[in-house]
């Protein structure tokens, strides 16, 4: 699974990362975290608000930070149907 955190460097990208990071570890499934900062790419996921958050391709949030728990509930729901 990958998860990408789209953003361009800004305190609520970084912040958003951290509690990506975090639900990944409690989640304890495979998961690729990557962070996309390049502004053309964070379009082609059709996102006009960052932080956004894809998970397995699809945009799960946009301009705001969930909190790890609900980020762990998203990976969850995504690996029962893989």
């Amino acid at each position: 699974m990958e998860i990408k955190v789209l953003g361009t460097g800004c305190p609520k990208c970084k912040k958003l990362f951290a509690e990506a990071e975090q639900a990944v570890a409690h989640a304890g499934i495979p998961v690729t975290l990557t962070k996309v900062e390049k502004l053309d790419e964070i379009m082609d996921y059709g996102v006009m608000m960052t932080p956004a958050l894809v998970v397995a391709g699809e945009v799960k949030c946009s301009g705001r930070i969930p909190k790890a728990a609900e980020i762990v509930t998203w990976i969850m729901n995504v690996a029962a149907k893989e």
